[in-house]
């Protein structure tokens, strides 16, 4: 992996003006307006704007609290805290995601389990969860990676036949379903983000989502140093953390809600024209649509045949204007991982080749199928030169 890096590192350094990007914020005019006069009121933290957004999302999603905080990260580390995960518990996570997903798992001072993906949804293997199960096991944090619903009902009965809690890592997915039922509403807690890379975006931003009532008011408390009310006074029931959301930050992605249905239609729509035209690529295999799950596509990943070096394909596309990047990390490959717990490579072999011949393609509300069209055509261009 060490030549991985240091290819990676070679086209970051040959930087030339890019035409069409990986991704870009959709930030509606009224936002901005609405970003304006938080700032003038004075009243920039966690106040009015941000229990609105909150109320929006719970409707929007469906379920009963919505606890916003200061981003994807942070809400996946409140999850952990709320539920008493600590140090000797372990925590099965997905082998291929952004790290974290598993990084939380280390803070508490777990352990985190990794668990192979399948190659045709990029999301935990369900079919190896079992296995990876053992008295210390407290949580199971699968990811809906790029949008994509994992299989969350098998995972969920998986769960509930060992009784161990379900965090779901929704980070990429508001909107997405499986079934009727948004994702992230499945298990105990869920978790979203709404950096710049996400569907909406609140510049750096995270929701956490429950039923619980009682899990509800801990997660509030512990995003906020611990702070609770008692009989109309101020005390500490946690030792929390300062997780908050602004005010100014609720303003932008309340601005998007009224958009949100708008966008994910278009993202689902440049999604098939990427599907009809790289049909025709025998080296390109796209993302599959699978019965009973809506995708929303916050990435639009492809694999490319083994014969094809991924990295210089980024590099020819950057050359000619296209922002590409790899979609997500086999955390078994990175050195902290790979250190601490002598993990094998070959012990991941899915998540490895997503790793390194997967490719995210520029997928963003701006975009139209004419764009969507001309990325294709340099694809089909650029094979030559780039075999491994």
């Amino acid at each position: 992996m060490k030549e991985f890096s240091r290819r990676q590192n070679g086209f970051k350094n040959k930087m030339k003006p890019l035409k069409i990007k990986l991704s870009k914020p959709y930030i509606p005019s009224s936002g901005i307006k609405e970003v304006q006069k938080v700032l003038k009121s004075g009243n920039l933290v966690q106040g009015e704007v941000v229990k609105k957004f909150e109320l929006a999302l719970q409707k929007y999603l469906g379920t009963r609290h919505a606890i916003l905080v200061s981003s994807g990260t942070a809400a996946l580390h409140l999850a952990l805290l709320a539920l008493d995960i600590k140090e000797g518990d372990e925590v099965i996570v997905p082998a291929f995601t952004f790290p974290a997903t598993a990084n939380v798992v280390e803070l508490v001072k777990a352990k985190p389990v990794f668990v192979d993906i399948a190659l045709d949804d990029f999301c935990m293997d369900v079919r190896k969860i079992e296995k990876c199960i053992s008295k210390r096991t407290k949580a199971i944090i699968p990811v809906h990676e790029f949008g994509q619903p994992a299989d969350i009902k098998k995972i969920m009965s998986v769960a509930k036949k060992r009784n161990i809690t379900v965090v779901e890592d929704a980070a990429c997915a508001l909107g997405a379903k499986f079934g009727n039922q948004m994702v992230g509403t499945f298990g105990k807690i869920g978790c979203f983000s709404f950096h710049p890379r996400k569907i909406l975006t609140t510049g750096e931003g995270g929701l956490l989502v429950t039923d619980d009532v009682a899990m509800a008011e801990k997660l509030r408390s512990l995003r906020s140093h611990g702070i609770c009310v008692k009989n109309g006074k101020m005390d500490f029931d946690y030792a929390g953390l300062n997780y908050r959301m602004t005010d100014f930050q609720a303003a932008l992605g309340l601005s998007q809600m009224a958009h949100l249905e708008k966008m994910l239609k278009a993202r689902v729509a440049l999604a098939k024209a990427y599907d009809q035209g790289l049909a025709g690529i025998s080296w390109i295999k796209t993302p599959l649509s699978i019965q009973n799950r809506k995708n929303v596509y916050q990435t639009y990943h492809v694999m490319l045949n083994q014969n094809v070096s991924r990295d210089a394909l980024i590099q020819k596309l950057r050359d000619q204007g296209i922002e590409a990047n790899l979609g997500a990390q086999a955390l078994p490959c990175l050195s902290y991982y790979q250190k601490r717990y002598k993990l094998k490579e070959r012990d991941f072999l899915n998540a490895r080749e997503a790793y390194t011949q997967g490719l995210a393609l520029p997928m963003h509300f701006a975009l139209n199928e004419k764009d969507i069209k001309h990325v294709i055509r340099k694809l089909e261009l650029s094979l030559g030169g780039i075999n491994s």
